[in-house]
């Protein structure tokens, strides 16, 4: 369904004086494949690399391929495909009336950071938002072929990759109270996405090749909230795919063909749900929301109906996050939450492992590579550690910029969207 396998070179930041070592490495670098990172939290879209070389240690100077100035404000993750570095921004058109956006796409070269190009995809007059949202929070997603742009209730876009508009959707018209922050997931021929506004939400299906919708379904009647932000997730479940969205007060599960509800597990009066859900070990995780402490669920993904007293089989309420998603590595749960606990959980019982006060607050969602955990403060401090049952910290690494978005991974560099930046981190060959 997504393509993945594309040659990346990779850069390096090299002495000015060593011109000739510069020529030989970038020439080896272009026959190496890279990992594309083509959606929200990665291939898998639960926030995994298969590269075990990721960088351990950097700063503003040390370990930076490339540093390149994004314009405006977005808080989408980047991805990566072809060579190519995508990311939506949002660049304000009159400082008199912030609410009137540019939403644009940006696509620079993976190796150099060289901007390509940068396309406006609509002009808006956005509506309310969260003083941590952006207009440009939801991250794209590529199949290879195009690349699906998606701005909440301010339009959704299918681009080229030369940046070329081949079709344009504004049609879907939603109340989103905080703004848009749930990104798209593809499936076969559909676009798929979380419409959770105000009033009567729902999730909707668009056809992938033409923008237009092939099914639309509302959610179950609730209260007293309905707007959440979260991002689906496709798994497949004896046989059958299944289109896992949590929404407030419910998480459903959807056939991807005609948009039937499959299951359900209601937790009532729990609203502004934002992580994205988890599927490993035959269990689907899934974390509350708002007001109060948030839960984390796993669900056994096999029922049908309302399933909430059957197939819970269990419920954590400890130094669970309300914003950055969870992460599954062997049979453990690596949580981060937003007032900066990790923690580690035994996905069959959850039993605790650990639990440790890192500091400092998070929104973005952690990555695992090579049996690390990578976690991205708000205040841009990056804290690895071991993906292990007793906690180990490796480094603590700061770029002194906010930072809201999660990380993407490409080859062995990591991509880090700060507020006005976008780092390429690296360590250079030996």
């Amino acid at each position: 369904m997504i393509f993945r396998n594309h040659l990346i070179p990779i850069p390096c930041r090299q002495p000015p004086t060593a011109p000739l070592v510069i020529l030989v490495w970038l020439v080896a670098a272009t026959i190496v494949t890279g990992e594309d990172w083509p959606e929200f939290r990665g291939s898998s879209g639960q926030g995994h690399s298969r590269q075990t070389d990721l960088p351990l240690e950097w700063d503003t100077e040390r370990n930076v391929a490339w540093k390149k100035s994004i314009p405006g404000k977005g808080w989408s993750s980047p991805i990566v495909s072809q060579g190519r570095i995508v990311l939506t921004t949002a660049v304000g058109l009159d400082q008199d009336d912030s609410s009137r956006q540019s939403l644009r796409t940006l696509c620079l070269d993976a190796a150099t950071g060289k901007l390509l190009w940068d396309n406006e995809v609509f002009r808006t007059k956005a509506g309310p938002n969260h003083e941590k949202n952006s207009y440009a929070s939801p991250t794209p997603i590529t199949d290879g072929q195009l690349l699906y742009i998606h701005f909440g209730p301010d339009g959704t876009a299918a681009l080229d990759f030369e940046g070329r508009v081949v079709w344009k959707n504004q049609t879907i018209q939603y109340e989103s109270f905080h703004g848009g922050g749930g990104s798209p997931v593809l499936s076969g021929n559909l676009l798929i996405f979380n419409c959770d506004g105000e009033s009567d939400p729902f999730v909707i299906a668009l056809d992938k090749v033409t923008g237009q919708e092939r099914w639309r379904t509302f959610r179950p009647d609730m209260e007293p909230e309905r707007f959440a932000f979260s991002t689906p997730l496709e798994i497949e479940c004896n046989g059958q795919y299944q289109i896992v969205s949590p929404g407030s007060n419910f998480v459903c599960s959807y056939d991807p063909e005609d948009g039937s509800e499959i299951w359900r597990v209601g937790y009532s009066k729990q609203w502004s749900v934002t992580a994205r859900p988890v599927y490993s070990h035959g269990l689907v995780l899934i974390t509350t929301g708002y007001p109060g402490p948030a839960s984390l669920l796993a669900i056994r993904p096999d029922g049908s109906g309302d399933v909430t007293e059957t197939h819970v089989v269990w419920q954590l309420d400890r130094a669970v996050p309300h914003t950055p998603s969870p992460l599954v590595v062997d049979q453990n749960i690596f949580l981060i939450s937003d007032d900066g606990t990790a923690s580690c959980i035994d996905l069959r019982t959850a039993e605790q492992h650990w639990r440790k006060r890192l500091g400092g607050t998070y929104s973005a969602s952690p990555i695992h590579a090579g049996g690390r955990i990578y976690c991205q403060s708000e205040d841009g401090e990056c804290i690895v550690f071991r993906a292990a049952e007793a906690f180990d910290e490796l480094s603590r690494n700061d770029l002194g910029e906010r930072s809201l978005a999660s990380f993407a991974a490409d080859g062995a560099a990591l991509l880090i969207r700060t507020d006005s930046h976008l780092y390429r981190i690296q360590q250079p060959p030996n």
